[in-house]
């Protein structure tokens, strides 16, 4: 993998270029045999809090992996579990991109992250329908707080020049208008979503795993198909279930790369856009809102929803300060 991002010409960076996701602490040589069984127990119960933080609007599972300590092992895995139907094809080693892929990591971290998703899932719908003002308002909060994360991932002396700064302000400032023009316009919250709107959402939001500071649930929240995937988890919808699961594996196999391209070679810059993206979509969260998604006036149920949007604030501020906290003693 290349670690040439952008050039200090170009974007500003210094010379202490960010190291590329093999190069990071926490990225591990797969190990051989069976891991001890404490490590797997610890690995389901990594893999139910990333499944937690999927279920909630504005907690990205891949912040949550980065704070684990597993992110850059189980991206890795994700690249050779990838390569394998490649492999297969053009009749390469497949023995070679299998042994790759660390299996007791992915297992039991795709364990706990079922067992939590199946869990809580019924209520995490019921919470977004029958409290919407209430939902919203601790959504926003946690928002609010992610757009701070990714600016915190910026290498320390990037966009040091005029020429970047401009790149960096006018890509923030338009992806942020985008963001806000299209969650204006009159949304649907279908309760029987098209089948092929599943998949292709699908497709988007298992992005989030591999993106931190990106959550796949708010995606989901904002083109109204949070409370149905929900539903259809809670009631064991196959249908539904087996199209979202070949839509997200499709996206996986489609964007990790492309993703992980990105990280590595203009990381800094890739961190503004979510930024852009996250600020812009605070739109979509303003609690009081019509049938087609209009603003409207404050209610009596203000205080409630204040206190809501500061525990969401103070739940994101925590996630991050541990991240940077584990991130600065790794480096140590």
């Amino acid at each position: 993998m290349t670690t040439n991002r952008q050039t200090p010409s170009d974007h500003g960076d210094n010379e202490q270029s960010r190291p590329s996701l093999d190069q990071r602490p926490g990225l591990d040589e797969v190990p051989r045999g069976r891991p001890p069984a404490t490590e797997l127990a610890a690995n389901v119960v990594r893999g139910g809090l990333i499944g937690l933080a999927e279920t909630v609007p504005g907690v990205s599972g891949g912040t949550v992996a980065l704070v684990t300590g597993i992110y850059t092992r189980a991206i890795a895995s994700a690249k050779h579990l990838t390569d394998i139907p490649k492999a297969v094809a053009t009749r390469s080693d497949v023995r070679a991109e299998v042994r790759q892929v660390d299996w007791w990591l992915l297992v039991t971290v795709g364990v706990g992250m079922l067992l939590m998703v199946f869990s809580v899932a019924g209520i995490m719908a019921s919470f977004v329908t029958d409290q919407p003002v209430h939902s919203k308002a601790l959504f926003m909060g946690m928002i609010a707080m992610s757009v701070a994360i990714p600016f915190m991932e910026i290498t320390r002396g990037a966009f040091c020049t005029t020429r970047s700064r401009l790149s960096a302000v006018l890509l923030f400032v338009v992806l942020a208008a985008g963001v806000v023009v299209l969650t204006s316009l009159p949304g649907v919250e279908p309760s029987s979503p098209s089948l092929i709107l599943v998949f292709f959402a699908a497709t988007i939001a298992i992005c989030a795993l591999v993106l931190p500071g990106v959550s796949g649930s708010f995606f989901l929240l904002v083109i109204g198909l949070y409370a149905p995937t929900l539903t259809a988890v809670d009631e064991r919808n196959l249908t539904y279930l087996a199209v979202f699961a070949l839509g997200a594996l499709v996206g996986l196999v489609s964007f990790v790369r492309v993703l992980e391209w990105l990280l590595a070679n203009y990381h800094d810059l890739a961190m503004v856009a979510a930024a852009g993206l996250l600020l812009g979509s605070l739109r979509a969260l303003w609690p009081w809102q019509g049938e087609n998604r209009e603003l409207l006036a404050v209610s009596n149920e203000w205080p409630a929803a204040l206190g809501l949007f500061a525990v969401g604030v103070a739940i994101v501020a925590v996630v991050a300060i541990a991240q940077r906290r584990l991130a600065i003693t790794r480096t140590s």
